[in-house]
C-alpha cells in the first residue's frame, strides 16, 4: 500500500513500535551477577590530565556493567538477551538530547539540508524495497517525514500501526508537524525528524560521535551497573522520572507526567551522573548496526571490552534495508504496548528514517579532544 512505499522511514519507524511490544512474561537468562570494582582495572576511569570537559557534556567514568536484559526485568525482549558483562572506557556525553537551537547553529554554519528536506530519488529508494514495488504518484513522492496522528480516537487492530502514523509532506526539523508548524519558542526542545546521516553530519561538524549502544547504556546506568531504568528498578517512578505515554495508547494520553507529547530538555530529573531524558521523550540514534540475534552470538563467558555492536545487519521483519540501533524510547512508550523506556531496550530503524519522536545526543572520546 502507499503508506509503505512513500518512504522507507514510514515503514521502519512504525515497525519499531510494533516490534517492541507485548512481552510481559518473566524469563530467567544468563545475566551476569553484579560487577566487581576490580574489573575496572585497566579502564579509562577519569579524563587524562589536560583534557577539560566540553561545554554541555558530562564525563562517564569507565566501568564494568551488565549490558542487555536484567534478570529481574519481566519486560525484557528476546533481542535484549542474554545480559552480558562489558567493560567500557570513560568518555564525555551530552547532558541532554541535541536541541533545536544547537542543530540550527549547525545548519546555519554549513547550509546542511536534512534528509527530510531533500527531493526523493525513487531510483535510490526502490533499492531498499521489495522487488516489484510500484512507484507512487509524483504528488506523493515529496519530501517529508512521519508524524504521530494526535487525532486517533479508536483503533481497530493494534497491529495496524498506520492508524496512528501519518506521512506528512513538508514535515522536517523546522516544521515538526508539517507546513504551518514551527520550532519558534521551542529552541530548548530536542531536534526531531533527524535521519542517521543527519546526526552523523552534525557530529562531524561538532567534532563528536554518536555513542555505541554500550556507551549509551553506560551513561544511562549512571553510577550503577545493573539498573532496569535510569533511576533504578522501581517502575512506579515512571511518571515522575520520564516523559512517556500515560493512559490508553494510542487514543488517550492523560499527561500525568506533565506532558502529552514531546517535552523540552531538562524537564525531568537527571540520573545520578546528570544525564536528562535518557528514558522517554525522544528516541536516540547510536552508532551500532542492528542484528536481532547479536547478543545470542556473543561469548558471554568473559567480559567484552568496549563493544561496538554487530558486524552484520539482520532483522527478519525488515530485510531490505540497513538499520541502526536506537535507544531510550519516547513519549509514545507505554507499558501496555511499548516499554522501551528501559535501559536495555533496543530498537532499530533505517538510516533514512526520521519522525517527530526521534533525535540524538553525542559523545566525545578522549582521542577526539587531544
Amino acid at each position: 500500500m502507499i503508506f509503505k512505499t512513500i518512504n522507507i522511514s514510514a515503514v521502519i519507524i512504525c515497525t519499531m513500535l510494533l516490534n517492541s511490544c507485548n512481552s510481559k512474561t518473566s524469563h530467567k537468562d544468563n545475566t551476569p551477577e553484579n560487577t566487581s570494582p576490580t574489573e575496572n582495572i585497566g579502564l579509562l576511569l577519569t579524563p587524562p590530565e589536560g583534557i577539560t570537559t566540553p561545554e554541555g557534556m558530562i564525563w562517564v567514568p569507565g566501568k564494568a556493567f551488565v549490558q542487555g536484559a536484567k534478570t529481574n526485568d519481566p519486560m525484557a525482549m528476546p533481542r535484549e538477551k542474554p545480559g552480558h558483562k562489558v567493560l567500557v572506557d570513560g568518555f564525555f556525553m551530552d547532558a541532554t538530547e541535541v536541541t533545536n537551537a544547537q542543530f540550527k547553529k549547525f545548519v546555519e554554519a554549513t547550509n546542511y539540508v536534512t534528509v527530510a528536506e531533500r527531493p526523493i530519488d525513487w531510483e535510490e529508494m526502490k533499492k531498499d524495497l521489495p522487488a516489484g514495488t510500484p512507484k507512487p504518484p509524483d504528488s506523493v513522492l515529496q519530501p517529508g517525514s512521519l508524524v504521530f496522528n494526535k487525532n486517533v480516537k479508536a483503533v481497530v487492530n493494534m497491529n495496524n500501526y498506520s492508524q496512528w502514523w501519518t506521512w506528512k509532506i513538508g514535515a522536517n526539523w523546522r516544521q515538526p508537524y508539517g507546513p504551518g508548524s514551527s520550532i519558534k519558542g521551542k529552541e530548548d526542545y530536542p531536534v526531531v525528524h533527524i535521519a542517521y546521516q543527519d546526526a552523523v553530519a552534525y557530529c562531524k561538524w561538532a567534532n563528536r560521535k554518536l555513542p555505541t549502544e554500550a556507551q549509551w547504556e553506560s551513561a544511562a546506568q549512571g553510577n550503577k551497573t545493573d539498573n532496569i531504568f535510569t533511576w533504578g528498578n522501581d517502575a512506579s517512578q515512571l511518571s515522575a522520572q520520564s516523559n512517556t505515554w500515560e493512559g490508553t495508547f494510542p487514543t488517550q494520553n492523560t499527561g500525568v507526567d506533565g506532558f502529552t507529547y514531546i517535552a523540552p530538555v531538562k524537564s525531568f530529573p537527571p540520573n545520578d551522573l546528570g544525564f536528562y531524558e535518557m528514558a522517554g521523550n525522544v528516541w536516540e540514534w547510536t552508532a551500532d548496526l542492528y542484528n536481532h540475534n547479536h547478543y545470542k552470538q556473543l561469548d558471554t563467558t568473559k567480559p567484552i571490552i568496549n563493544p561496538t555492536g554487530a558486524s552484520t545487519y539482520f532483522n527478519p521483519q525488515s530485510p531490505y534495508q540497513i538499520e541502526m540501533i536506537m535507544k531510550g524510547g519516547s513519549f509514545l512508550c507505554h507499558a501496555s504496548y511499548c516499554a522501551s523506556y528501559r535501559i536495555s531496550a533496543r530498537m532499530s530503524t533505517s538510516k533514512d528514517s526520521g519522525s517527530d519522536h526521534l533525535g540524538f545526543r553525542t559523545i566525545a572520546t578522549v582521542d577526539l579532544l587531544k
